[in-house]
């Protein structure tokens, strides 16, 4: 559903991303690894559409379309949402209102709130003193509403005490339709033939692969695709023998 295909993209004057070739099948989790600067964040902000993030090469593709110059607004209308590391505070904008536009007024604020423990948020300005946890679980309030094919998260741990990574990592989770993780080998086939929904998720900790199911991981070093394995394996590198070393697979 997703497909990419020699991506090069330049973030003012420096090439960010080299060559990207990147495909994430119907219902597929994919988690992305990566050094700071390596171009991971460049990566989702380009398939979601930010005009900064100038494609000078290659094209994206999504459910059979172009989309490789489309608008943000557009790629959001046709199924792509993200939550990001660090998103703005917005003064005079309610949650409550965001809920409403992203849903297009098809969901009850109040009950979907409450699956993320965020019913007493609903009434002030977006992020305006929010916490790290209480952030991303606005976020993922957004998402939910929203209700994408395609969902990018930008490092989900960051920031999060140790109270609140379950909530947002089974909430990540049922967005993506794999809650039924812990269930029998035949519901498990069942449900896969069953899932639409498709996820980039970029993390540094790996705290989030102890709660969601994740098919493939990638790295991306100096904006380069350099491996593709089982995430698990790959980060069991990492934290043993650095990025750098990790690399060497891909020779």
């Amino acid at each position: 559903m997703l497909h990419i295909e020699d991506l090069q993209v330049t973030l003012g004057d420096k090439q960010v991303l080299k060559h990207i070739d990147l495909d994430i099948g119907v219902g597929e989790t994919h988690v992305l690894f990566g050094p700071n600067g390596s171009g991971k964040t460049s990566l989702l902000m380009t398939i979601m559409g930010y005009p900064q993030y100038r494609v000078t090469g290659g094209r994206i593709v999504f459910k059979g379309q172009d989309i490789t110059h489309m608008p943000v607004n557009e790629r959001a209308t046709l199924g792509i949402g993200m939550s990001y590391q660090r998103p703005p505070t917005i003064n005079g904008v309610k949650t409550r209102q965001v809920i409403e536009i992203c849903s297009a007024g098809k969901v009850n604020a109040e009950e979907l709130a409450a699956t993320v423990n965020f019913s007493d948020f609903l009434d002030r300005d977006i992020n305006a003193g929010f916490s790290g946890g209480e952030i991303k679980r606005s976020e993922l309030l957004q998402l939910l509403a929203q209700d994408p094919d395609l969902m990018l998260f930008d490092e989900p741990e960051s920031g999060v005490d140790l109270e609140n990574i379950a909530l947002i990592g089974n909430t990540i989770s049922m967005l993506l339709q794999r809650d039924f993780r812990r269930n029998a080998e035949k519901t498990q086939k069942k449900r896969l033939e069953e899932r639409t929904k498709m996820g980039l998720i970029i993390t540094h900790t790996g705290f989030i692969l102890d709660y969601v199911t994740a098919d493939k991981g990638q790295m991306l070093y100096n904006g380069v695709l350099t491996c593709s394995s089982n995430p698990r394996e790959i980060f069991r590198c990492i934290s043993e023998v650095g990025y750098e070393e990790c690399t060497r697979c891909a020779i």
